[in-house]
């Protein structure tokens, strides 16, 4: 398989997840900047690894006054994203009160409104909508950010991922720690505080933040987001630095990774061990990671040290047989 083909199959797993995160939890994430942002989170990183502007426009079949103008707009409006019906349609209920199906019509008719009727539909499954009433006289409001909160705990989800992030990249200042996650000034001061106020997070004398341990417990339902997000940084961290390192004969043994197949069924005389693969691996790195803290603890870590990030994922699909075979 050749970079080509590798680029376009890691590109389909990348759309299959983000599909599956734009839809997760009830919420219907906005997409219309999404090639955008990636277009522009790519141009970065690749002039960051030290290839040039002109290189760079060629790798994206631009001429390079192209290029520099789009990078030039989308760095300027990077915060912007073009609302959609869903959005809107929030919005609108969130800051006009009970409104009637009638109103709400009246107030898209611009837009098809059988996606009008769609969208006001997903957004009462999802939760974020409240329907009184049935017929014509359908009544509609928005869910409160009290009730949202009471909801979704989203406080406690952004504290922890900004907890992982100082971690993984610590000593990191705010500003670069804002970029990072793409969030506002204000929320970021707010959740930083919260972290170093209950000695989750540790700022430093020359204004960076640090971390020293970040655990998330298990089988959590507030924060998924956040161990999401950090499966997904260790693999491709992994996958980066593997490839950084295929000139080094000897890297292969720490720097890489194993996926393993088994078939197993009811019966299988290895199933439980198979299936608890996963659980045995938490807990004897949960030990090792408790030692290792708890020496660290007692010996102040040197300014020059080694980071290891190890990573487990486990998933089963059921196979069923077909009908028609036999």
């Amino acid at each position: 398989m050749n970079a080509h083909l590798l680029i376009d199959a890691i590109v389909r797993q990348t759309t299959i997840l983000i599909a599956q995160l734009a839809t997760s939890g009830g919420v219907r994430a906005p997409l219309a900047g999404i090639a955008n942002q990636v277009f522009l989170e790519l141009a970065r990183e690749l002039e960051a690894q030290g290839i040039s502007k002109q290189v760079t426009a060629d790798m994206f079949g631009m001429a390079l006054r192209s290029y520099r103008r789009r990078v030039q707009r989308l760095s300027a409006s990077a915060t912007d994203r073009d609302r959609s019906l869903w959005e809107a349609v929030l919005g609108y209920l969130g800051s006009s009160g009970m409104v009637t199906r009638k109103e709400v019509l009246r107030r898209f008719f611009r837009d098809d409104e059988n996606q009008v009727r769609s969208v006001v539909h997903d957004l009462c499954e999802s939760g974020l909508v409240f329907r009184l009433g049935s017929g014509p006289d359908t009544a509609y409001r928005a869910a409160t950010k009290e009730e949202l909160l009471q909801l979704s705990n989203s406080t406690e989800s952004l504290d922890e991922l900004v907890w992982v992030v100082v971690y993984r990249e610590g000593p990191i200042p705010e500003n670069r720690l804002g970029e990072t996650l793409r969030m506002s000034p204000d929320a970021l001061a707010n959740s930083v505080a919260r972290l170093a106020g209950d000695g989750r997070v540790q700022r430093l004398a020359d204004g960076t933040y640090e971390s020293t341990h970040a655990v998330m417990p298990v089988g959590s339902g507030a924060g998924w987001e956040v161990g999401m997000f950090d499966h997904f940084q260790a693999v491709v961290q992994t996958l980066c630095a593997r490839l950084q390192a295929m000139n080094e004969p000897n890297a292969a043994s720490e720097v890489g990774g194993s996926t393993y197949g088994f078939k197993v069924w009811p019966g299988h005389p290895y199933e439980a061990e198979v299936r608890g693969a996963l659980a045995d691996f938490r807990r004897r790195h949960t030990e090792l990671r408790q030692r290792v803290q708890a020496y660290n603890d007692q010996h102040t870590p040197p300014a020059d040290h080694t980071r290891v990030v190890i990573y487990a994922g486990q998933h089963s699909t059921e196979q069923k047989a077909d009908p028609t075979d036999g």
